[in-house]
């Protein structure tokens, strides 16, 4: 059965997972998950989203996020192509590294919300990257050393998890402990990647017979939840926009006159050779917002300005450095 369109819209809980092409490496070092982590972290800085829960394995990662005011799929359009350009520039190769689209499943907070965060920190313990229990409470890439108070990770929301078990830190960091070791045992649950009643009830064909008695069960393989939030979320989808958040695609002549407005230089000087700090700093929030914002191709950039496409990477990476500046310019601009 294809999959359906996204379902999204500011303040939506979601499980998001993302997974290398033909089972390869999606992180061949730490370098690369540094450098995941980093892009993770500074979207949730820009506050474009809320991070919970996460956790990276060989091959994929798993994120529970909140959306913002921004859509989950920009936002993933620039943590992974901002990801797969800089993975392919460090190890010399080129051509897709995603599997696909990345997944995506609405959930319903409540039962769901502490069985994923429970779920998603004890992937590395399932998949044997790390051993035991104390090893993932310093593993350093899965959010649950920082739910633990162990490991400084200021941009993961760890309050809304610990909040559920106790007011007092220390308490709630002791029965969250207790709470995931005791997953431990339940090993793989497929009952919560997705399917609304579908998996847990046994499949489609378990679906359909519920259908036929006294009860109407929904289910949809982009959301988790029960019967009524399954329906809730078809109905808001059905009768909201094609998309609830704005979606301009600016052609990259429109993009340089406003940014250039913006910033009191004319188009031409952007893309001629002038060389001064001024303009320096111009291209690098150009090359910043078009490629790790907007989710762009460097290669159309660099040929509107008339450059090499690895000039344009380079300045991106400057641009980075003063990514709140940038992105609050994108706000005044209305770019989308």
């Amino acid at each position: 059965m294809p999959r359906g369109p996204r379902l999204d819209a500011p303040g939506t809980l979601h499980h998001v997972m993302v997974r290398a092409i033909a089972e390869q490496s999606l992180f061949r070092d730490d370098h690369d998950r540094d450098d995941f982590v980093a892009r993770l972290a500074a979207l949730a800085r820009a506050s474009v989203w809320t991070v919970y829960a996460w956790a990276l394995l060989p091959n994929h990662a798993h994120l529970l996020v909140r959306t913002g005011g921004r859509p989950l799929s920009r936002t993933m359009r620039v943590l992974l192509t901002g990801y797969a350009g800089a993975f392919n520039r460090r190890h010399r190769r080129r051509g897709h590294l995603f599997q696909n689209r990345y997944k995506s499943i609405v959930v319903e907070e409540e039962p769901y919300f502490l069985e994923l965060v429970r779920y998603l920190h004890l992937n590395p313990l399932r998949a044997g990257v790390v051993k035991e229990l104390r090893a993932l409470d310093r593993y350093r890439y899965a959010g649950h050393a920082a739910v633990m108070g162990i490991l400084s990770c200021p941009w993961q929301t760890t309050h809304a998890i610990l909040n559920r078990f106790s007011r007092d830190p220390r308490r709630a960091r002791t029965a969250y402990r207790a709470f995931v070791s005791a997953g431990i045992p339940q090993g793989r649950r497929p009952d919560l990647e997705g399917g609304g009643l579908m998996r847990s009830a046994g499949g489609w064909a378990a679906v359909q017979a519920l259908r036929r008695g006294r009860e109407a069960y929904l289910a949809d393989e982009r959301i988790l939840g029960g019967s009524a939030f399954v329906a809730e979320c078809l109905q808001a989808a059905e009768a909201s926009s094609p998309h609830p958040f704005p979606a301009r695609r600016l052609d990259v002549a429109t993009f340089l006159r406003k940014l250039a407005r913006a910033v009191g230089l004319r188009p031409t000087a952007l893309a001629g050779g002038g060389r001064t700090p001024t303009l320096a700093q111009a291209r690098a929030g150009l090359a910043y917002l078009w490629m790790e914002v907007l989710g762009r191709s460097g290669r159309e950039l660099a040929a509107a300005l008339g450059v090499l496409p690895q000039t344009v990477y380079q300045a991106a990476k400057r641009g980075r450095a003063t990514a709140e500046r940038w992105e609050r310019l994108v706000k005044l601009l209305e770019i989308d």
